[in-house]
């Protein structure tokens, strides 16, 4: 088992040094270093299987080898365009001046050094040029190349990618080639084989291995069977039905599993770097299936080492495993910070932790309608807020307060400097608040009384009759359009409710809901404007008629979002 990796200069990493345990989840956002730590872990191996490998030659040869040669090519798991893409920042090589004020260049090497019970081994990659590297074992400062330790030749590392799907005709292959379609993440070439050669070890372990997929997937595997007029493999499965089916016509989902859990019996002992293996599974199966993953890593005495950005895995995670939080630089969460994160979001959930620690604020409505409306209004007005609200980190609440504080306190002790701004509908009470979290209310009933205006009604009425009937007919819209506005206006004023154009009435419901029924009745239509189609009035907003408070909510997101990123800074 591995137990610590540190690695310089790759990728998106300039130094870091993490510690690592038997089931590891690598947690964060895209493009913040997942997939570079597990491509960091598979460059380590290739550089020694190419190490050893040479080593070998030597002994036939009597040459000894200062470093080996990799072709860019060769990298499989780490496909790059160049060679230099490797290095962090793209930066090869720095500069210094030397006492004699002179400048002086030096090579940047890449160096990953991989720690296990009680050995650690270390490899340095050189930039040769575009289509190569150069890699050698770390040296001591008297520049002696370091030994590999025998634990280390023995250990197995596997970089499963997310499937792809099948091949149609699978080839029978020795174990060593496919190894190598597996290393140049070809795993659509070799889930059949893997099946043909659990199926050969024996009955107890194929049947093992049947009743997991089928008490995952309600399917039955028909054990696989070598064409050898073809060279083929083929295999089948029987669905709920019991239609049979050829194995290509399973989902990602199935195969993805299937892939994983025949690799780790064939392959006791080894390290598993899995990019996503719940891309393709639905929510309902990515606990289940997770779990079993870690029952059957510890049956074969192997380790997972797994990006992700399921909720689901990152919750099992934070209780269970090793947790590797990917927010600014990396960090292993392990000891009494992972208890105390996992007790103060034992109501909330790891993922709200990790959006947390990136942004450093939370914003909290009423729903997800609130939001896209606030996002069209600062487009709209060209408001600073729009870059905010393109991708924050919000959660609702329903118009509860208490829903507000309970997830924010909660937060707050996993994140001592977390900031949060809610903007609820109109209450009936006064609200409480801090300069950490400004809780702030709409003076009308809801954010739909500010985009509640006539014309922009009436000139969206004329856009959407443009759209289905084209110019000459728009204005019929329209017209239509009116007339629904009046019978609403006076079915309103009839049973006593506010002005729909003032701020006591709910507009959402009250108004806008009813108008547009009648509006598509009148036009014998079926209803196409609904409540999640509201934000569409902004773009017909007049803006100088726009009320100054939603300028004012606008300001207070930026301002909170902005000390956020100074506290970070």
């Amino acid at each position: 088992m591995l137990t610590r990796i540190k690695i310089r200069h790759f990728k998106l990493f300039e130094e870091v040094e993490l510690d690592l345990g038997q089931h590891v989840v690598l947690a964060g956002s895209n493009n913040s270093g997942k997939t570079s730590l597990l491509q960091a872990i598979a460059l380590w191996e290739i550089g020694l299987k190419n190490w050893l490998a040479n080593r070998y030659r030597e002994i036939r040869t009597t040459k000894r080898p200062d470093r080996v040669a990799i072709n860019r090519k060769n990298l499989t798991a780490l496909p790059v365009p160049s060679s230099n893409q490797l290095w962090y920042k793209l930066q090869m090589r720095s500069t210094e001046k030397t006492k004699a004020n002179k400048v002086k260049t030096n090579r940047l090497l890449i160096e990953i050094t991989v720690y296990g019970l009680d050995w650690s081994c270390g490899f340095e990659f050189h930039y040769a040029n575009s289509e190569s590297i150069y890699c050698r074992p770390l040296r001591t400062e008297e520049q002696k190349t370091l030994a590999i330790p025998e634990q280390a030749s023995k250990v197995k590392i596997a970089y499963l990618p997310s499937m792809s799907g099948l091949i149609a005709n699978e080839l029978r292959l020795d174990p060593g080639a496919i190894d190598v379609r597996l290393g140049e993440g070809r795993t659509a070439e070799i889930l059949r084989n893997l099946c043909y050669q659990l199926a050969s070890l024996g009955e107890d372990q194929w049947k093992h291995y049947c009743n997991q997929i089928d008490s995952l997937f309600g399917v039955r595997l028909i054990e696989p069977v070598y064409i050898g007029e073809r060279g083929e493999i083929a295999m089948a499965y029987k669905n709920n039905d019991g239609v049979l089916l050829d194995l290509s016509a399973s989902g990602r989902g199935q195969q993805q599993t299937m892939l994983l859990l025949a690799y780790m019996m064939l392959n006791p002992g080894s390290v598993l770097l899995l990019d996503e293996p719940d891309a393709h599974l639905e929510i309902l199966r990515q606990r289940q299936i997770y779990s079993l993953l870690k029952e059957n890593a510890e049956q074969t005495n192997s380790q997972i080492i797994a990006a992700t950005h399921s909720e689901i895995l990152l919750n099992e995670a934070a209780w269970q495993d090793t947790l590797i939080e990917f927010t600014g630089k990396p960090r292993t969460l392990n000891g009494n910070r992972t208890s105390q994160i996992v007790k103060s979001l034992s109501d909330i959930g790891f993922d709200h932790y990790l959006s947390a620690e990136k942004l450093g604020w939370v914003l909290y409505l009423e729903g997800p309608n609130n939001l896209v409306i606030l996002r069209e209004l600062a487009k709209t007005l060209n408001h600073p807020a729009k870059y905010h609200l393109e991708a924050p980190f919000v959660h609702y609440v329903s118009n509860q307060p208490s829903k507000a504080n309970t997830h924010f306190y909660g937060l707050l002790e996993a994140k001592s400097n977390l900031l949060g701004i809610a903007i609820f509908d109109r209450l009936e009470i006064e609200l409480d608040g801090s300069t950490n979290f400004i809780k702030t209310m709409w003076r009308m009933r809801e954010i739909e009384n500010y985009i509640c205006q006539r014309d922009a009604i009436l000139k969206l009425a004329k856009f959407q009759g443009v759209k289905s009937v084209g110019p000459l007919f728009a204005e019929n819209w329209q017209d239509t359009m009116k007339a629904s506005i009046e019978e609403i206006e006076q079915a309103i004023n009839t049973i006593g409710k506010p002005s729909p154009w003032g701020p006591e009435i709910k507009a959402s419901d009250d108004f806008l809901e009813p108008l547009f029924k009648n509006f598509y009745n009148k036009l014998e239509l079926p209803v196409q404007f609904f409540k999640k189609n509201y934000y569409q009035l902004v773009q017909f907003l007049n803006k100088e008629n726009l009320n100054e408070e939603i300028i004012e909510k606008l300001d207070e997101i930026v301002n909170v979002a902005n000390r956020a990123n100074s506290s970070k800074d």
